[in-house]
């Protein structure tokens, strides 16, 4: 038995004209994107830098996918929408379980190059505050971090300026014939989304009549998926930073875990968890 497998006849060799993997891909520029500056060159600081540049991508996706998702439930189109939901979550446990891989860094590893990043934070991430904003979850003082990054503070003001995944959804609802108060619908989606008790009823009457609105009743359901796992990508980040650095200072300025220990207390979707406290409860 031989070791070796030859090459089929079929198989392109000349890319002189052809499309080659690398090039479609622009393996180039990508595999020669990881620059690590401390002096000399710590070994670990490669793992810290792929870490961070691959969720950069995947949270470029999820930018897209949620886009997309928007545009779908504006025009009435749940499926497609709950299509895209679907991806989303998939690349968020693709997030989160990326953390293991940077909890392998100890503290003694990380300390040999740490001092080298400057004041550069995952704080300053762009593409993770867009994915907030398309949630909801908006504020309009982060647009001044990226004042000296014209591309990103644009991305950030249509963000910002774009009703959120979940005022579609809301929409989508009146459209569909759900009591969803006036004054939602209207509301100012520059501003944070804020917690409304008259739209508790209007989820109850979904989940209770589940086989009437079956297709509202999963995207509900998605929508708290996709929330969970935000939440579990935060827990991670936390922990992995924690592990990493303990109690000290954010190399961007901030508290460092304390920080992210707040970020848990946010939340996209809170008429989605408060129905729960009401389902099965005798009105």
């Amino acid at each position: 038995m031989s070791a070796q497998r030859p090459l089929e006849d079929g198989i392109v060799k000349d890319f002189k004209v052809n499309l080659s993997y690398g090039a479609y891909l622009r393996l180039d520029d990508v595999l020669g994107a990881q620059h690590p500056v401390s002096v000399p060159e710590h070994h670990d600081e490669l793992l810290f830098i792929v870490q961070h540049q691959t969720s950069e991508l995947w949270l470029k996706l999820i930018i897209h996918e949620l886009k997309a998702v928007q545009e779908y439930l504006a025009k009435d189109e749940l499926r497609p929408a709950l299509k895209g939901l679907a991806r989303v979550k998939h690349i968020q446990r693709t997030l989160t379980e990326q953390w293991s891989v940077l909890a392998t860094l100890t503290p003694s590893e990380y300390a040999e190059f740490r001092s080298f990043l400057g004041t550069s934070s995952g704080f300053q991430s762009f593409q993770y505050r867009a994915i907030e904003f398309l949630l909801g979850n908006k504020n309009r003082d982060m647009l001044r971090i990226f004042d000296d990054q014209p591309g990103a503070r644009a991305l950030l003001e249509d963000a910002l300026l774009t009703p959120s995944v979940y005022d579609e959804f809301l929409h989508f609802l009146a459209r569909r014939g759900h009591q969803v108060p006036a004054e939602i619908l209207q509301r100012d989606v520059t501003e944070p989304y804020d917690y409304h008790a008259a739209l508790v009823p209007v989820f109850r009457e979904i989940y209770e009549n589940a086989e009437q609105n079956w297709d509202v009743y999963e995207a509900c359901e998605e929508l708290v998926d996709l929330e969970e796992n935000f939440q579990l990508w935060r827990f991670r980040h936390l922990k992995t930073v924690e592990r990493t650095i303990g109690f000290k200072r954010g190399s961007g300025g901030s508290s460092g875990v304390g920080f992210l220990k707040a970020a848990l207390d946010l939340t996209f979707f809170p008429e989605l968890y408060a129905v729960r406290t009401e389902i099965g409860v005798p009105r």
